[in-house]
């Protein structure tokens, strides 16, 4: 009984020193998006969205949509792309499936609302 007790650990052990080595750089995914999105209620918005890396895997955002500034964290894991951002005195969280052309396509929701509105970023050739 005490082998097994001390194996479970060190299999954990294992699996949490290989979660970094799993995850994928974001040095991918930096640059200016476009942005189309459904609100709650199904309206519809467009913006802008830069994506500007911090390390190798972290990264922060802004969007410009409908005439409003929200900034946040962000991250990628794999063909995971996720967001925490503020919005005033909001807070919300977006989770988007990274496509094979570079498109993001995700779903957002706000703290304390009901309900859940969809996102896609759309690579944008850099300016020269």
């Amino acid at each position: 009984m005490l082998r097994r007790a001390f194996r479970a650990p060190a299999a954990a052990a294992a699996i949490l020193f290989a979660l970094p080595a799993a995850t994928a750089p974001a040095q991918e995914i930096g640059g200016v998006y476009a942005v189309k999105g459904t609100n709650f209620d199904g309206t519809t918005y467009r913006g802008k969205a830069t994506i500007s890396l911090t390390d190798s895997t972290n990264c922060r955002i802004v969007w410009e949509t409908g005439g409003a500034t929200s900034v946040g964290i962000c991250m990628r894991n794999l063909d995971a792309f996720s967001a925490a951002y503020a919005l005033g005195h909001s807070f919300g969280l977006v989770v988007y499936h990274i496509q094979p052309d570079g498109s993001l396509e995700g779903v957002w929701s706000t703290a304390d609302q009901s309900g859940a509105g969809t996102e896609t970023l759309t690579p944008q050739a850099a300016q020269r």
